[in-house]
């Protein structure tokens, strides 16, 4: 099956990995004020990834840092605060303009809530 594949799909890389969004960064987003170009219909996960981002948060107990994993929903490790708000998965979230993004460390914040 592989070998029927065409020499110029093979060599553009288009077929099952095609970008959806825009092949240019057009937008800013802001992880802790620091600006990041992102590209329209990228997930905020994609673009901290490309950006080269060390990592988004880290854990509760042992203060580890973590990047996302599964990029699907699954496993909590792209956790990030979006606009103000804790706990949100950068893999499921398109970039917006003017975003603003900051690194969750240890336990997300709750209003109203005290967490030790």
């Amino acid at each position: 099956m592989l070998a029927a594949l065409s020499s110029k799909t093979a060599l553009t890389g288009a077929g099952m990995f095609t970008s959806i969004g825009s092949p240019e960064a057009t937008i800013t987003i802001f992880l802790d004020e620091r600006p990041i170009p992102a590209r329209a219909g990228e997930t905020v996960a994609a673009c901290l990834l490309r950006a080269g981002i060390a990592y988004f948060r880290t854990t509760p107990v042992s203060g580890s840092p973590r990047l996302p994993y599964c990029m699907i929903g699954h496993c909590f490790d792209c956790l990030i605060e979006i606009d103000g708000v804790g706990s949100r998965q950068t893999c499921l979230v398109q970039v917006r303009d003017g975003m603003r993004l900051r690194r969750q460390r240890g336990p997300a914040a709750i209003a109203g809530e005290h967490i030790q």
